[in-house]
């Protein structure tokens, strides 16, 4: 099973409200997911980033691989840096 990093979005049209799942790679965009690690709301001044930082670590050094906007996500929140201080070790 392929595990992805990624957004499931959610919101009203035009307000869109994005959570950062766990999913198997094969289900759809909005469908089911394996775990919930954060939320990430873009309407907002600045964009509210919350990422747990813990479960995200945990995921990714279990091998899912996440989307290019997950990867943006966790880089600004500082959390890919230290994935890859602990990879490199």
């Amino acid at each position: 099973m392929a595990v992805r990093i990624r957004l499931s979005r959610h919101g009203k049209k035009k307000a869109p409200f994005y959570r950062l799942v766990v999913a198997d790679s094969r289900s759809p965009r909005d469908g089911q997911f394996i775990e919930l690690i954060g939320t990430y709301n873009p309407m907002t001044e600045p964009a509210a980033v919350a990422i747990n930082e813990e479960r995200a670590l945990y995921w990714l050094s279990v091998g899912a691989l996440p989307s290019d906007t997950a990867r943006g996500l966790l880089k600004k929140e500082g959390i890919w840096e230290k994935f890859e201080v602990n990879k490199s070790k």
